[in-house]
């Protein structure tokens, strides 16, 4: 019988870890806990859990970088926590590569159904059999997240991985943007549609601007769409 899941709560707040460990307790888990963003990191790598809920501000390290640090070495899902609702925020962790983002206060029961969403996600995908889109010098391999152009590795966060496969594995297809956040982070996901944008845009500034066979436009007012440029259809 496979052993229970290990959640990693990284919060400064004794009672987040009080009351959210309770709830994930009651619905099968095991969890640990980190108080700053220093810890997080040295219990990440030494307990290889598998999902972090990672509060913002944090002593010694901020949730930022933590986050930073871990999807520099690892795709474990995270989930933000903050006190803030700045778009900002909400952004910058989904640019980093947050796999979702609750704001405080909380329902604790909520972030748990976050949590089953989110690794539910997460093993589905890991379970797919390998995955890889090709146009001309295109390769896109969503089963280890590697997006390479002419053989060259495009350092694109998992989310925005994620985000171009989706619009490339449907040419001519018209996503709105609330249908990407949809199928990126699920529909439990509350975010705001403008965070669709900005990884466009990221996606877009780290492709090479030189003509390409293909192109990712904006449909105004509507959403994105993948075009390959010499499709016959």
């Amino acid at each position: 019988m496979a052993g229970k899941q290990l959640i990693l709560i990284s919060d400064d707040q004794p009672i987040i870890h009080e009351t959210l460990g309770a709830y994930l307790e009651n619905e099968g888990f095991d969890y640990i806990s980190a108080y700053d963003g220093e810890q997080a990191v040295a219990m990440f790598n030494s307990r290889k859990p598998d999902l972090v809920i990672l509060d913002i501000m944090m002593p010694k390290k901020n949730g930022m970088d933590v986050c930073r640090e871990i999807r520099s070495a690892s795709y474990t899902p995270i989930i933000m926590l903050t006190a803030k609702s700045e778009e900002i925020d909400r952004v910058l962790g989904l640019e980093l590569g947050a796999d979702d983002y609750i704001v405080k206060p909380f329902s604790s029961r909520e972030v748990v159904a976050r949590v089953k969403a989110v690794l539910r996600r997460f093993s589905q995908q890991q379970e797919e059999p390998a995955q890889i889109i090709r146009y001309g010098d295109l390769e896109i391999n969503i089963n280890n997240y590697d997006v390479r152009i002419g053989g060259e590795r495009i350092p694109l966060t998992p989310k925005e991985v994620e985000i171009f496969q989706l619009l490339a594995s449907h040419p001519g297809k018209v996503f709105s943007r609330e249908k990407i956040l949809s199928l990126v982070w699920g529909y439990d996901y509350f975010g705001d549609t403008r965070a669709v944008d900005t990884q466009i845009k990221r996606i877009r500034q780290k492709l090479p601007q030189d003509a390409q066979e293909w192109s990712i436009k904006t449909v105004y007012g509507v959403g994105y769409r993948f075009e390959v440029n010499d499709d016959k259809e």
